[in-house]
């Protein structure tokens, strides 16, 4: 049966253009009852003939059917394994896959779980199922009317099934829904239906399964606590068309919302047309917007603009639930009821209110709860792991076994009488401080994908043994008979670069970069690529590798190890004893390893002149042209920048921290570094020059003047001058900021101007113009990523366009489709920016875990940042910051925030200023494993006096 809809539309030209749609309806649609007799199903998902019944609501056997808010919102308590034999319609997965993708793949997953019986059925394409919209009806109604219409026809369908069963034996359809106009006519068209709330709470033995219900959002119009009807704290949110029409007129402005995580009553948003961001100051202001939301803004009269606070405050932990049943606090009305958070002094910013939400972008978190103060209470606060997450109010009935555990939240409304948003509880991860688990916060947290790969993916890795062929020798150039070596960091197994020189019959030599063919296993739109795509990049922590790709790639086939044929993609330049390059040529190659040497063995190579070797001789050419290059990079403008880092010990056994140094770079470092980025430099000019539209480059963007303010204003504190007006000046003024007494006041600022720059990201070529490819860091007009594909997918995509570009590829639409190389470019943004998180995450952790065991230690530390009432220090021999909050008690706080300077009592502190502190694992802390830190003594920059000790706890991270 066919169905046809005939309409007009207007072009974007104004024409007129007639759409016809086909919609296709049949009769033997199955409807998934193993025992229906009527369907000619042959499918092994199909839902059980006597399925068992634990509700006390529903004594008789009976399959579920779900509304649509019920799998948006209710995914949690579904992902339970006692729910079987559930019955998902089109109309359903269509709507979950269109407003929420997270969602949508949870879903999919149970459904692809054949154990649980979650069917889906094609209503829409069903003759007696599917309905056409009525005229003034809705599409929410639509949707709503064809779920009832389905499972309706389902009971009357397996009533028909059964034949003779009696109506209390034979299999009923239970329709979930917590729309309470679609669970009214259900009702009155005879279909039995339930609430979640009505249907989880009366499953026998599934008592804790209620503390994962999504509660319904109620208004503080609606909601009594049986003794008062609660104020509104809030105020009320625009409805969207009315947030349209004022972004439509420029009244209000869209943007992403990030929270401060230095202060919790402060957030800028980051508008989306142009490079605006506006201060939002004040919890009223912020008005119930979550870290990342998308909201519309309103612009403040001038008059009433503020600048950020230099107060560092945190949500209080001393906070308890039962506290929300006053709305008049004085944090939500203004700041944090501090006097230190008024501002003053700097001058104010464009500042606005968040007045609505266009979409909310809740994820489940990680954290632990803070129990009621009330001996019965169920409802408590949930302290997020992530600082910019506000508390969250939970009923839960176990509070007394998730006391101590890391557990995962998610947030279901912020009412307008409410301080805190409500939620529910997910699942409880482990105790807190143990490694695993707090190795699982951090994952979670970051969002990095770390399940072991699916047999679909395991599916498309090559057969072993794996060898070259005779197909592979022909198509590529044999450069077995070259010396080529590797240099990496101790352990790794992933080598996916390798280099050579020689020299040629011209007194020149030939430099080359060999990189594994990874693309030559993984090929486009398979499960593999897609699953590589997804991860994004491989996340390295502290005690463990988290890969992009199956080790069997990762580790075999693709790492260039010593003493194997590998196939690889090679970067070939003919170069001038001066390190000018004559000529480039790509190719993909066959290589054989000599030496995979550590940094530390090459340098030994170079530095031994009894080495006479050809391998010890190609490493010192590589290193003298690579300080020419190096040199010649920072001549143009290259900055060289800081960071501290850190390498720990792991004990062999228990795998925990038994030692930890800062990291020592070598001259092989740089070596290895500096041909790197010429690979990728040459590249990526390749890879532009043939395709201008769809070449995948990465930019690093210059930052705004306003960014190197504080580094400025820090360097002028110890009378040194810094040009910042290009990179260039800069890198020129931060080679001659020296002071003679404080060898290590250069790297601290080295540190401080990384902390000005924008983050380096993926692009495609075709969306932007050719002036903004500067790569600001680098110096150079363009750059890409080509010497990693092992580890980052962006080097995949660039193989992949290069090998077309030279011809050892054939081309394919997604490759030359800009927008979807653009969207994957984001997304491989996100991923990089959240794996480098996750890296320091568990540097951090791996801190907290050394220093735990360990007998209080003092170590010198310098003031990275002076604020108003807390020192920001950092502990060069660990590469450990923290955030010393400072005693207000006694002398109180003078705050100079020209210089800037904080004065406690007699004592002075300044940037770069040493102080001696002590580090030690404060136990007594329920939210967190908290390392505090104290000051004990200021140490100038000759002998001269102590200070008394200021001591505050601080957290890490």
């Amino acid at each position: 049966m066919l169905k046809s809809k005939v309409y007009v539309k207007k072009t974007r030209k104004g024409g007129v253009m007639k759409v016809v749609r086909e919609h296709y309806l049949r009769d033997d649609v199955w409807c998934g009852a193993s025992h229906c007799m009527n369907c000619g199903q042959t499918e092994d998902n199909l839902l059980d003939p006597s399925p068992q019944s634990s509700s006390k609501l529903c004594s008789f056997p009976h399959y579920l059917l779900l509304d649509t808010n019920i799998v948006l919102h209710q995914v949690d308590v579904l992902e339970d394994p006692i729910f079987k034999n559930v019955i998902i319609l089109q109309t359903v997965l269509q709507e979950v896959q269109h407003l929420n993708a997270s969602v949508y793949k949870r879903i999919r997953d149970i459904i692809s779980n054949k154990e649980r019986k979650f069917y889906v059925f094609s209503n829409e394409h069903h003759r007696e199922t599917y309905i056409e919209r009525r005229k003034d009806e809705s599409a929410n109604d639509r949707n709503d009317r064809a779920i009832r219409t389905a499972a309706s026809w389902y009971d009357e369908h397996l009533k028909e099934c059964e034949g003779g069963n009696d109506e209390e034996s034979r299999i009923r359809i239970v329709l979930l829904t917590d729309d309470k106009k679609n669970n009214e006519k259900a009702k009155l068209e005879g279909i039995i239906s339930y609430t979640a709330q009505e249907y989880v709470e009366n499953l026998e033995g599934c008592e804790a399964l209620a503390d994962r219900l999504a509660r319904p959002s109620q208004t503080g119009q609606e909601e009594s606590d049986g003794k008062k009807t609660r104020k509104l704290v809030y105020p009320e949110h625009l409805p969207l068309t009315k947030i349209q029409a004022g972004l439509k007129s420029g009244r209000y402005l869209q943007g992403s919302f990030h929270r401060s995580r230095e202060n919790y009553t402060e957030a800028y948003v980051f508008v989306h047309d142009g490079d605006k961001q506006v201060f939002v100051q004040g919890l009223v202001n912020l008005n119930r917007a979550v870290h990342e939301d998308i909201v519309a803004v309103d612009i403040l009269p001038k008059n009433q603009w503020s600048c950020p606070s230099s107060v560092v405050t945190t949500s209080a932990s001393t906070e308890n639930v039962d506290d929300d049943d006053d709305g008049d606090d004085e944090s939500t009305n203004g700041g944090d009821g501090n006097d230190l958070n008024k501002t003053g002094g700097s001058s104010k910013v464009m500042s606005g209110k968040v007045v609505g939400i266009i979409k909310r972008n809740w994820r489940p978190y990680c954290g632990v709860l803070s129990k009621s103060s009330k001996p019965q209470g169920t409802r408590h606060l949930f302290i997020a792991a992530e600082r910019r997450i506000p508390r969250i109010v939970i009923e839960t009935r176990q509070a007394d076994t998730l006391e101590g555990q890391r557990i995962v939240v998610s947030i279901d409304s912020w009412p307008q009488h409410s301080k805190y948003p409500v939620g529910h509880f997910v699942r409880k991860l482990g105790v807190i401080g143990d490694k695993e688990t707090e190795n699982e916060v951090l994952l979670l947290e970051r969002d990095v994908p770390h399940l072991p790969f699916s047999a679909a993916v395991q599916k498309d890795l090559p057969t072993m043994p794996w060898g070259i062929t005779d197909e592979d020798v022909k198509s590529r150039m044999d450069l077995r008979h070259i010396a080529v070596c590797s240099i990496d960091p101790p352990g790794c197994t992933d080598i996916d670069d390798a280099l050579h020189w020689t020299k040629m019959e011209n007194g020149n030599y030939q430099v080359g970069v060999h990189i594994a063919d990874v693309t030559h296993f993984i090929r486009p739109g398979t499960a593999l690529d897609d699953e590589a795509g997804n991860r994004g990049t491989t996340v390295y922590l502290t005690d463990k590798r988290i890969d992009m790709v199956p080790g069997l790639l990762s580790s075999d086939l693709c790492s260039l190890r010593s003493n194997v044929d590998r196939l690889a993609f090679s970067c070939l330049w003919e170069m001038t004893p001066q390190a000018e390059v004559v000529s480039t040529e790509f190719t993909k190659s066959i290589i054989c390893s000599r030496v995979s040497f550590t940094y530390a063995e090459a340098q030994m190579r170079i530095d031994d002149p009894s080495q006479t070797d050809e391998i010890s001789t190609s490493l010192r050419h590589l290193n003298k042209l690579a300080k020419i290059l190096k040199a010649r990079r920072i001549d143009q403008g290259a900055l060289t920048l800081a960071s501290p880092e850190v390498r720990f010990h792991i004990d062999s056994e228990t795998h925990d921290p038994v030692d930890l140094q800062t990291k020592e770079l070598k001259e092989t470092n740089s070596l290895v570094e500096e041909f790197m980025l010429l690979a990728n430099i040459s590249v990526a000019k390749k890879i532009f020059q043939h395709f201008p539209e769809f070449a995948v480059l990465r930019r690093h963007p210059s930052p705004p003047p306003a960014n190197y303010d504080i580094l400025v204003k820090a360097a002028r504190s110890k009378g040194v001058h810094l040009e910042v007006d290009s990179a260039k000046s800069l890198a020129v003024s931060l080679d001659a900021a020296n002071i003679p007494d404080e060898p290590y006041f250069n790297t601290l600022l080295r540190i401080m101007a990384t902390r000005c720059m924008m983050q380096a990201v993926y692009f495609c070529s075709g969306m932007l113009p050719e002036e903004e490819f500067l790569h600001y860091g680098l110096a150079t007009p363009i750059y890409t990523h080509f010497t990693s594909p092992i580890r980052r997918y962006s080097d995949i995509m660039v193989h992949r366009l290069l090998a077309v570009a030279i011809g050892a590829l054939d081309s394919y639409p997604d490759l030359l489709n800009k927008d979807k190389t653009q969207k994957l470019c984001n997304h491989l943004n996100f991923r990089h920016k959240m794996a480098q998180y996750a890296s320091r995450d568990s540097i951090d952790l791996h801190c907290q875990l050394f220093f735990q065991n360990k007998a209080i230690t003092e170590e010198e530390a310098f003031v990275l940042f002076v604020r108003k009432n807390a020192l920001q220090v950092l502990i060069p021999k660990y590469g450990l910051e923290g955030t010393v909050f400072m005693n207000k008690h006694g002398s109180g706080f003078v705050f100079n925030e020209e210089e800037p300077s904080l004065t406690v009592g007699e004592v002075t502190y300044r940037l770069f200023d040493r102080v001696l502190v002590k580090i030690n694992v404060d136990k007594s802390s329920t939210e967190n494993k908290f390392l505090s830190f104290s000051i004990i003594s200021k140490k100038c920059m000759t002998a001269g006096k102590s200070n008394e000790p200021v001591s505050k706890k601080t957290k890490i991270g």
